[in-house]
């Protein structure tokens, strides 16, 4: 009869569970060490470096190529607009000492 008595009285057992609680840290408490998986050689360290100077440096070739074809194509065609406009002018030139020939030949005075 004791037994029950223990077994069946009424206590206010206040028991938390923790498990179920998770509070987020607004820190990052996980230390990377050299030995860890998340930590970088300094071998590794310097060839990311120097894979990503050497890409900022194509890129930099890459824009000056462009720029100097851009300037190539801009003279070339100041080039050939200046031959043009002087091709014109000769022809025009050309025209009006045919038409005073002409008008020469057809009016003797």
């Amino acid at each position: 009869m004791m037994i029950m008595l223990i077994g069946c009285s009424k206590k206010n057992k206040n028991i938390s569970n923790t498990d179920d609680v998770y509070v987020e840290k607004p820190y990052d408490t996980i230390a990377i060490d050299s030995f860890s998986s998340g930590a970088i050689s300094v071998n590794v360290a310097e060839r990311i470096r120097m894979s990503s100077q050497k890409y900022r440096d194509s890129v930099k070739r890459v824009l000056l190529k462009q720029e100097e074809e851009r300037r190539q194509k801009e003279e070339k065609d100041r080039l050939e607009k200046a031959a043009k406009e002087a091709l014109e002018k000769e022809q025009k030139k050309a025209e009006e000492q045919k038409k005073m020939q002409s008008a020469s030949e057809n009016n003797p005075q």
